[in-house]
């Protein structure tokens, strides 16, 4: 299940190197979360997550090209992540 989120920080850590200097920080703190949750035992809670996600929606609007591609892929990776932690 990790790994979902995993791939997430990877491609918003992507994102970064492209996005415009107005959604990059907030890509990065993003990405920055997604590592803690990752390189720890502590799991985000649902409401946290959905800021994450939110977060993330924003920014893809905002966002084109390679930068737009890697956060619509981070946002259905850790949208999927979001359903299994709720199966859990």
């Amino acid at each position: 299940m990790a790994q979902k989120l995993e791939q997430a920080r990877t491609d918003l850590e992507q994102a970064t190197k492209t996005a415009d200097d107005d959604i990059r920080d907030e890509i990065r703190e993003t990405a920055d979360a997604f590592r803690d949750y990752t390189g720890s035992d502590h799991e985000p809670d649902h409401a946290i997550l959905d800021d994450h996600l939110n977060t993330l929606r924003l920014a893809r609007k905002q966002a084109s090209g390679d930068t737009k591609r890697r956060l619509e892929r981070a946002l259905e990776a850790a949208e999927a992540y979001r359903t299994d932690l709720e199966q859990a």
